[in-house]
C-alpha cells in the first residue's frame, strides 16, 4: 500500500511539473505578444486626451467624452475597465481604450452633417430633388440605416461611413480583440500553473503520507509485542 501511494504521489508530482512547464511556456508566449502589441500601439502613437483634473476630454470637452463613453457602455453595452484610462498613460493600448477610440470615430460620424451636391434634378419615389447643394444630417444612422438608392441619403452614406471609417473600425477592432486574447493567455498561464502547483503539492503529500505509514506500522508492532496477551487477544 505504501509503495502504491508513493508511486502515485511521484506520478502526480511529475504531471504537475508538466503543467507548470506548460504555464511557463504560455506566460512567455503571452509576454512576447504583449511586447509586440505595445510596440504596435506606440508606432501608431494614438493617444487619448485628458484635462488637468485627469478627466477624459474630446475636442476639449468633457461633455463630448461623456457622450462617447455613454455610446460605448450603454448603446453598445461594452464592459469598460475604468482602470485602463490613466492620464499618466494616454497611449491607446488596452481593449477598453481601443473600444473608446472606436466609439469616438462612430460618435462623430453619427452626429455629422454631410454636404451632398446634386448636379441635376432627380425624381425619387414621386419626390423631385432639384439640382443644388443639400445638407444632410446623419442623425445617428449606421451604415445599414440609409436608403442607398435615395439621391441624397445614398451619397451621404458613402461620405459619412467612408472607407477610412470602416478601415479605422477594422484596425481598432483588431486591437481590442488582440488585447482581450492576450489577457486570456495570461489567465490560461495562471490556470496551468495553479493546476501544476496543486498536483505537485498533492503528489508530495501522498509521498509524505506513505512514509508516515512506516512509523505507524512500527508502532503497531511494538505495541503488539509489549502489550499484555489478554489485551492482544481481546
Amino acid at each position: 500500500m505504501r509503495q502504491r501511494l508513493r508511486v502515485l504521489g511521484f506520478a502526480l508530482a511529475l504531471i504537475g511539473v508538466g503543467f507548470l512547464v506548460g504555464g511557463g511556456v504560455a506566460f512567455a508566449m503571452t509576454k512576447d505578444g504583449y511586447d509586440s502589441f505595445h510596440a504596435l500601439s506606440e508606432a501608431h502613437n494614438v493617444t487619448l486626451s485628458y484635462n488637468d483634473d485627469g478627466q477624459l476630454i474630446d475636442r476639449g470637452s468633457t461633455e463630448e467624452a461623456e457622450a462617447i463613453m455613454q455610446l460605448l457602455t450603454e448603446d453598445w453595452g461594452y464592459p469598460v475597465v475604468e482602470s485602463h484610462f490613466d492620464p499618466a498613460d494616454p497611449l491607446v493600448n488596452t481593449h477598453s481604450e481601443y473600444m473608446y477610440q472606436m466609439a469616438t470615430v462612430a460618435y462623430h460620424v453619427l452626429n455629422s452633417t454631410q454636404t451632398v451636391v446634386l448636379e441635376e434634378t432627380v425624381e425619387y419615389n414621386g419626390e423631385v430633388f432639384e439640382a443644388g447643394v443639400y445638407e444632410f444630417e446623419v442623425d445617428g444612422r449606421y451604415w445599414t440605416d440609409f436608403d442607398r438608392a435615395h439621391p441624397i441619403e445614398g451619397p451621404a452614406r458613402d461620405m459619412a461611413w467612408s472607407g477610412t471609417v470602416h478601415g479605422l473600425f477594422g484596425e481598432l477592432g483588431v486591437g481590442t480583440l488582440t488585447h482581450n486574447t492576450l489577457q486570456m493567455g495570461l489567465g490560461l498561464a495562471g490556470l496551468l500553473a495553479g493546476i501544476g502547483a496543486t498536483l505537485v503539492l498533492a503528489g508530495a503529500g501522498m509521498v509524505w503520507v506513505s512514509r508516515g505509514q512506516v512509523a505507524l506500522v512500527i508502532d503497531a508492532k511494538e505495541f503488539a509485542a509489549t502489550a499484555p496477551k489478554e489485551s492482544v487477544t481481546a
